[in-house]
């Protein structure tokens, strides 16, 4: 079960770093603004699905192994289903509103999240490998 659990782990803590300093940034070097925007837009749903799902499953699995991995799983997956649900709609608002103050709060709000999931799910593969 550890290995599954240290493999799901990794699995989600690879996912969330490659997302937000691999396809993102690359995304911005190599295109045009007006159709890096959509793209993005599009993604982050599927992106956010898939961290509830893996964070969710992960966290249920780790019980076994390591009840405070579990806990940093499950606030990763609870987290993200704000971002995904409330925050996401607020930014996009924002953008769509043309209110940059709000935009660049919203959007900070979102990267400080992130930064942090990221240090919960690298602390949970530590805890459990």
């Amino acid at each position: 079960m550890t290995d599954l659990v240290l493999l799901m782990s990794a699995t989600l803590l690879g996912g969330m770093v490659f997302y937000s300093f691999g396809f993102a940034p690359v995304l911005f070097a190599q295109l045009p603004m007006e159709r890096v925007r959509p793209l993005l837009r599009g993604t982050f749903p599927y992106y956010y699905l898939a961290v509830i799902g893996l964070s969710a499953v992960t966290a249920v699995a780790a019980w076994f192994v390591s009840p405070l991995a579990a806990g940093l799983f499950a606030a990763i997956a609870l987290s993200t289903v704000y971002a995904r649900q409330i925050l996401m709609a607020q930014i996009n608002a924002a953008t769509d509103r043309g209110d940059k103050k709000a935009f660049g709060m919203l959007h900070g709000l979102s990267v400080v999240i992130q930064l942090i999931q990221i240090g919960l799910a690298g602390w949970a593969v530590v805890l459990v490998g």
